[in-house]
């Protein structure tokens, strides 16, 4: 049969290639279930919550919490999502990690008292590579400071604000996966980005959210 030759090379690739996507989607898949569970329970033992709801919102790669108390303290809520790479779609990966680059963790905390003014602490790195936009640049000041071993921008209205920052930053010596916190008094919120390594997130976390909780959340 004409062409017979190629037939084989070409069933044996198709059979490998599926052998691949099918091995990476379930390897991919139970490694984000990993990641998220493993963000969100640490998440839960950092905020111990009145109460908390999860949902799914991205298939394997979307989940977001919703964490809400009482009357008490500065906090009446926090809404927490996480965006995981796709791992279980091993020929889009490398084209993600060139997108994305890592896991996200965006938590945000609404606040029942306004902090005093709007701040950033931002990893420059971060910043420069798809970082958000920090609309009121302009009318804050901006230095450059060394955190652990990354540089971040510090951006504050005020020299109150600035030494808030810098108090944290003298407290807790090592960001670790965090590399962006920001304070906003016109909303009474207060937000967080990390990259949620396995392990990482309780022990990056805990520090910054006492330091909302003793400075800004009272």
């Amino acid at each position: 049969m004409p062409g017979s030759g190629y037939f084989f090379p070409v069933l044996l690739l198709i059979f490998a290639l599926s052998a691949f996507i099918g091995l990476g989607f379930s390897r991919g898949r139970k490694n984000n279930k990993r990641i998220y569970l493993s963000a969100f329970h640490d998440l839960t033992k950092v905020f111990k919550a009145d109460d908390q709801t999860f949902t799914n919102i991205g298939g394997y790669v979307g989940h977001h919490a919703t964490f809400c108390f009482q009357e008490k303290g500065g906090v009446c809520e926090i809404d927490a999502t996480i965006t995981l790479l796709p791992r279980h779609a091993p020929l889009y990966m490398p084209i993600s990690k060139l997108i994305m680059r890592n896991d996200r963790l965006f938590i945000s905390l609404y606040m029942r008292y306004a902090p005093p003014g709007e701040g950033h602490l931002i990893e420059t790195k971060y910043a420069s590579f798809r970082g958000p936009q920090i609309t009121n640049a302009y009318r804050m000041s901006r230095e450059e400071i060394q955190w652990g071993d990354y540089s971040f921008y510090l951006y504050y209205e005020s020299i109150k604000l600035r030494d808030l920052f810098m108090k944290l930053i003298e407290s807790h010596s090592d960001p670790g996966v965090v590399r962006h916190i920001a304070i906003n008094s016109d909303q009474r919120k207060a937000f967080i980005f990390m990259i949620p390594e396995e392990g990482q997130v309780a022990k990056s976390l805990s520090p910054v959210y006492q330091w909302f909780q003793s400075v800004f959340l009272r």
